[in-house]
């Protein structure tokens, strides 16, 4: 891989949707997304993993855990951390956007059921809240170890990201992941 010093602000963008994709127990240069991230970055795998373990360091989740990332980082995490810590939607929107474009693939070209007949500012709101929905799963998951925090379930199929508060009240914590849950879709309907 590339022998590059200084990440650029999308670079640590990727970097920070990884972190938030993954459970902490993962980070590490042998994991495959890590490794696929690395390759499109043009980095090396142990580059990569220090990265997320530079932004666990800054996490408050598993500060509270008493679990920490690296001691010392590079201000690029901080300040992307700073600038999406609380901003939950514009993150995932534009970190998936920068992924989309670094893999040469259009943006929403994983959801496929979505009608190709709506056209416009409609279509890109529905491609940006598919989007969103996505990645709240994904961080949800992986911030539960794939597991339901009810039953203890591994079953992903049967597993759903769930708001404490819900979606439709509080329209700025619809993507934070301190307000989700990853429970058993049984038991969330329940």
């Amino acid at each position: 891989m590339g022998n590059k010093n200084n990440w650029t602000d999308e670079e640590h963008i990727l970097a920070f949707n990884l972190y938030c994709k993954i459970p902490f127990s993962k980070i590490n240069a042998h994991y495959p997304p890590v490794k696929e991230l690395a390759s499109i970055l043009k980095r090396s795998n142990n580059a990569v993993a220090m990265k997320l373990a530079n932004f666990a360091r800054l996490d408050p989740s598993l500060k509270a855990r008493n679990i920490s990332g690296l001691t010392q980082g590079a201000k690029g995490e901080e300040v992307i951390w700073n600038k999406f810590n609380h901003n939950w939607e514009e993150l995932a929107y534009q970190s998936e956007c920068i992924l989309a474009k670094y893999n040469g693939e259009p943006i929403g070209h994983e959801l496929k059921d979505i009608p190709i007949d709506i056209i416009g500012r409609e279509r890109e709101a529905i491609v940006k809240l598919r989007i969103n929905q996505n990645f709240f799963r994904k961080m949800i998951l992986a911030s539960y170890n794939t597991t339901c925090c009810i039953t203890g379930s591994r079953t992903h199929e049967l597993l759903t990201a769930c708001h404490i508060i819900p979606w439709n009240i509080d329209k700025t914590n619809r993507m934070n992941p301190q307000n989700g849950l990853c429970m058993n879709i049984l038991y969330h309907s329940a």
